[in-house]
């Protein structure tokens, strides 16, 4: 896809905590991401700021969705093919079915880059913010962008 990319190796970070204590002098946003799954089933991968705050229940209004919580291990495995604490936005080329809805922080498009776990946590990838949106579109996946600072009102559907 020529997308250039630029991955540093380090030591597994689980958390978002954990990779932003990690210095890799690597530009832009730090991202962190959550696997949801709602009452009715349906799937979603949340790719946020680092340091967005997240309210699931207002998140799940936000979205018209049923109540989220997290999605088990199994579900991530099967879906997504990572275990837990590194999930990343790059999972979605294992999910060729579609079945995850991807929905991305409005604020990362403050940055021109993002930084992301590679499929798994001992690495992270910076990548220009425009081509994530390419690479995630030609897995067939239409991420919906959405604020989702906890204080945030705007909506959108799933």
């Amino acid at each position: 896809m020529g997308i250039v990319v630029v991955t540093k190796e380090h030591a597994p970070a689980f958390t978002a905590a954990e990779s932003s204590a990690v210095d890799l002098g690597l530009p832009g946003a730090h991202t962190k991401n959550l696997f949801l799954r709602d009452d009715e089933g349906t799937l979603v991968l949340v790719i946020a700021k680092s340091s967005t705050k997240i309210d699931l229940k207002a998140l799940s209004k936000r979205l018209a969705a049923g109540r989220f919580s997290f999605a088990k291990p199994d579900l991530l495995m099967t879906y997504l093919g990572v275990m837990p604490g590194s999930v990343t936005a790059f999972a979605v080329i294992n999910d060729p079915a579609c079945r995850v809805k991807v929905i991305i922080d409005q604020e990362l498009f403050a940055s021109d880059s993002l930084n992301c776990h590679p499929l798994e946590n001992t690495a992270t990838t910076n990548i220009a913010r425009d081509d994530l949106l390419r690479f995630i579109r030609a897995t067939g996946h239409e991420p919906k962008v959405v604020t989702l600072a906890a204080s945030a009102t705007a909506a959108t559907s799933i």
